[in-house]
């Protein structure tokens, strides 16, 4: 079914506001959640809503909690998100970032001990929206085996970046596994075969079956290399941040665990390019990014990102096409607090 940009931000901020969180806070995670629908990035979008509301139901990412200041030495910060959902907590961390950068020319914010955050894209092009560049990191429940092995280790390692340049932000938004798992779940709410190659079972077979892979193991992207790579994320989140490594997270897919916080740790950077440059000239950086686009280009390829909606070019008018029975529970939802 469609709608529109504005219905599905303020269904799901709605949702979530009822659910318990603040209006600000749930308007935050909306428009994360729509920003994924528009760049067409569903497994990322209201396809999680209902296991958020369930799990912040139980207790598994409660509503009335903050971040918590941990370490603060001005260009670092570590808070404490004392479990709650992640949206609104990595979207504090990134505004937190962006101006600490601009002060300091280089920021750090670490969010310990908290939930799902999303499409880290979206972060990373917000800070790229404000002229600077950013890398975001996060971890989550272990569904990748170490190469050669065949017990979950990592997560799907997420990693995010994001470039201010003339003609918008280039993004770069990838897991470090073949496929990231809200697409298994994507595929598992419509009994969808999954291509061959994107996962394993819980014996480490490769599986076609969307239900047996989201209990089992996803592929790592590019084999050991991807594997390395997705070990740099770990150590960087769930090994620096903590509190949990990604073996121990309760899995978000876990029914049974609902009311356990997943406690898994993200991580924003952002870098000043005024402040980077070796000529000690900000516009000699825009000259060079802007070659590199046009390079890539050029090249008879595109910039990463680009075919993605620019953050500031969404409008509330834009359509998005939705799954018509997740729209129909989500509305049932709003009318019936209790209906899971």
């Amino acid at each position: 079914m469609k709608t529109t940009v504005a219905e599905t931000r303020r269904l799901a901020a709605e949702l979530l506001e009822q659910a318990g969180l603040s209006r600000r806070r749930a308007e935050a995670t909306a428009h994360v959640l729509t920003v994924a629908e528009v760049w067409e990035l569903g497994s990322h979008g209201l396809l999680r809503l209902p296991v958020y509301l369930d799990r912040i139901a139980a207790g598994g990412h409660p509503a009335d909690v903050d971040l918590r200041t941990v370490t603060d030495t001005g260009p670092l910060l570590t808070v404490d998100g004392q479990g709650g959902l992640g949206h609104w907590q990595l979207a504090d961390a990134t505004s937190e970032a962006v101006s600490r950068a601009r002060r300091f020319g280089i920021a750090g914010v670490a969010v310990a001990d908290s939930g799902h955050c999303g499409a880290l894209g979206v972060y990373a092009a917000e800070i790229a929206r404000e002229g600077l560049a950013g890398l975001v990191l996060s971890c989550g429940p272990a569904v990748l085996p170490p190469w050669g092995g065949d017990e979950r280790l990592l997560s799907t390692s997420p990693i995010a970046a994001g470039f201010p340049m003339p003609d918008g932000s280039a993004v770069v938004d990838l897991a470090l596994t073949t496929v990231a798992r809200g697409k298994i779940a994507a595929h598992a709410r419509t009994d969808t075969l999954l291509p061959d190659g994107w996962a394993l079972d819980a014996e480490g077979q490769p599986t076609n079956d969307p239900h047996r892979a989201l209990t089992g193991m996803l592929a790592p992207l590019g084999g050991p290399k991807g594997f390395a790579l997705a070990f740099m994320v770990e150590a960087l989140t769930a090994g620096l941040v903590g509190p949990l490594l990604s073996a121990d997270v309760p899995d978000f897919f876990d029914t049974r665990r609902q009311d356990e916080p997943q406690r898994i740790a993200h991580l924003v950077l952002a870098l000043d390019p005024a402040k980077t440059s070796g000529t000690g000239d900000p516009a000699d950086v825009t000259a060079r990014l802007a070659d590199l686009a046009v390079r890539t280009t050029d090249a008879g390829g595109r910039v990463p990102g680009s075919r993605r909606v620019q953050l500031r070019d969404i409008a509330d008018t834009d359509e998005v096409t939705l799954d018509g029975d997740l729209w129909d529970e989500l509305l049932a939802r709003r009318e019936r607090p209790d209906h899971h």
